[in-house]
């Protein structure tokens, strides 16, 4: 890859993880409006935009792929792409997630958070799965943790995420044939 190559695919993955980082940042939004509304409308508002982050990343390697590169791209490119549009996304993520923490959140999140685990349905709920210890612990960790210490565990997970769903992405993405060309005509 040559220097112009990588900035051309560093511009458009930045882009993609600009968009990619508001999609998050709107579900995150709705996991907050979620926590004190009885509506599970919210909640559920929030995971299907968590669920659409796979489809969207996918989206734009094609186009990428398709439009950019005319259709031509290998598993290493693809593969980069897909992990530097999850890196771009996280850090402007972060930095959305550690202005909320600091600044507007006041405890909200971690107070809200402990109210809904301590429900009695909530309880029940935990106690069957077994889980009850792991969801105090995590709330107790929240608690003492200081907020740059939360934001750049996120940031770690998203760019974990970006690796692991990346790399079978860019296996289906690869391409050796030119937009337009016959297939059968390269053999």
């Amino acid at each position: 890859m040559t220097p112009a190559e990588y900035t051309q695919l560093r511009a458009f993955a930045g882009i993609d993880g600009l968009v990619l980082a508001i999609i998050w940042t709107g579900s995150f939004a709705l996991l907050l409006t979620g926590l004190t509304s009885p509506d599970p409308t919210w909640a559920m508002a929030a995971l299907m935009l968590v669920i659409v982050t796979p489809f969207y990343a996918a989206k734009r390697l094609r186009r990428f792929r398709d439009e950019v590169r005319d259709g031509i791209i290998s598993f290493k490119r693809a593969w980069a792409y897909v992990i530097l549009m999850f890196f771009f996304a996280g850090v402007v993520f972060a930095l959305v997630q550690y202005a909320y923490f600091t600044y507007l959140d006041q405890g909200y999140f971690i107070h809200t958070l402990g109210n809904v685990i301590n429900m009695a349905e909530s309880e029940e709920l935990t106690r069957q799965s077994g889980m009850t210890e792991i969801f105090k612990e995590t709330l107790r960790t929240f608690e003492t943790q200081r907020t740059i210490d939360i934001v750049l565990n996120i940031l770690t997970q998203q760019i974990m995420m970006g690796m692991l769903i990346g790399a079978p992405m860019a296996a289906m993405m690869k391409s050796s044939v030119a937009r337009g060309e016959n297939p059968q005509k390269t053999q």
